[in-house]
């Protein structure tokens, strides 16, 4: 165990800058080692304070041996009270120097040296508390696709809420070289300005909150449309894939923005404007979809159409994983800072799952983490024992 014991020493040194929001009176276990056995639980499946500490009990003799617990296990109380008075902003600031490890090893394994970010929100439907006049939590966060990586969450009141908590969330993660792709909500020109001060780009799609922008963008594009874009120095992508009963084809269409349009002058940064079409066939029907872009990026269609087919991978590899693995959907977590702060606990634990080499599913990674102690450490620690 003592090889274990000074590597795990890393993992504990991430959150010695945390200040401890406890009483002194009574305060009988060590902060970080009720953060670590947060951590390693929620990996093992853990939806809550009481689960954790169920966990925490099975584990005892292993945990006794890794951790400094000198009073013993913890009990329920004891984690609950912590990831109530842990400040969100506070609890997830210690995370920084370990997200900055995990997303240089990341880039060196994919050789992604400009990602994408991103930025979306999520609502846990079920964390709602009407006796208490509470809504439901709606977090906004960002997620690098190709690195697999959380790197950082907002929460905020409700989905309208977005256009405030997306600046707050952009200056809480490094995005410096990067590319920021955020739905309509986020396409504001503020956002967009921040981004380019930040010294990254962006691609934001246009929906009815833009209507006048969005217009002249479809309105450009279809009158150069009528000459086939012979005179907009267009740029086109088609990709085709096949897979789970349907077809789809998706098309992408990039050019100059031009410098008729109107309001070019209040979008900082301002380059490019395109398109996407999706075709999908699925069962003999077909369906289509198009959405309309403005982005920093010079031309270069290729890059422009993966930034947008990226953007999805939030929805695809995060949301629907904390929503089907993690059952976050299915959270009755009521307590305001509890809640959040598990919202964190169950992204940045993503993040370690995914970070793992092997090739089995989220689901079996998880299970491996509550059925054997050196795979949980190795997820953990992201090295193999």
């Amino acid at each position: 165990m003592a090889t274990i014991q000074v590597t795990l020493d890393e993992v504990v040194g991430y959150f010695d800058e945390l200040e401890d929001p406890r009483s002194t009176i009574n305060r009988k276990h060590p902060l970080v080692s009720v953060l670590v056995i947060a951590m390693m639980a929620v990996l093992a499946g853990a939806g809550g304070p009481t689960a954790i500490a169920q966990w925490a009990a099975f584990k005892a003799e292993f945990l006794l041996k890794i951790l400094e617990l000198p009073n013993g296990i913890p009990r329920k109380d004891v984690f609950r009270r912590v990831l109530a008075t842990l400040q969100p902003g506070a609890f997830q600031v210690c995370f920084a120097h370990w997200l900055q490890s995990l997303r240089a090893r990341a880039a060196k394994a994919t050789g992604v040296e400009k990602p994408i970010l991103a930025v979306d929100g999520k609502t846990a439907r079920r964390s709602h508390d009407r006796r208490q006049g509470l809504g439901a939590l709606h977090s906004v966060s960002v997620w690098a696709s190709e690195y697999g990586l959380s790197l950082g969450q907002v929460a905020c009141a409700e989905k309208s809420n977005e256009i405030t908590a997306i600046p707050e969330l952009l200056r809480l993660v490094d995005i410096q070289g990067s590319i920021i792709t955020i739905d309509a909500m986020g396409t504001q020109k503020a956002i967009a300005a921040t981004i380019i001060d930040r010294h990254a780009d962006y691609v934001l799609a246009l929906k009815g909150n833009q209507e006048s922008l969005q217009q002249a963008v479809i309105n450009h594009i279809d009158e150069q449309s009528k000459n086939d874009f012979a005179d907009a120095q267009a740029r086109r992508h088609t990709t085709q894939e096949t897979g789970h009963g349907r077809e789809e084809t998706r098309s992408y269409l990039q050019m100059p923005v031009p410098e008729t349009l109107q309001g070019l002058e209040l979008w900082k940064g301002l380059k490019s404007i395109g398109l996407a079409t999706l075709v999908c066939v699925r069962n003999g029907q077909e369906t289509t979809e198009t959405r309309y872009y403005i982005s920093s990026l010079p031309m270069g269609v290729k890059q422009f159409a993966h930034a947008i087919r990226s953007h999805w991978g939030i929805e695809n590899s995060c949301h629907w994983s904390l929503d089907m693995t993690y059952r976050e959907d299915e959270s009755r977590i009521r307590d305001p800072h509890v809640r959040e702060n598990f919202a964190w606990l169950n992204r940045f634990t993503l993040s370690l799952l995914k970070q793992h080499p092997g090739k089995a599913s989220i689901v079996m990674k998880r299970r491996g983490c509550g059925w054997n102690e050196n795979f949980l450490l190795e997820v953990l620690m992201g090295t193999t024992l």
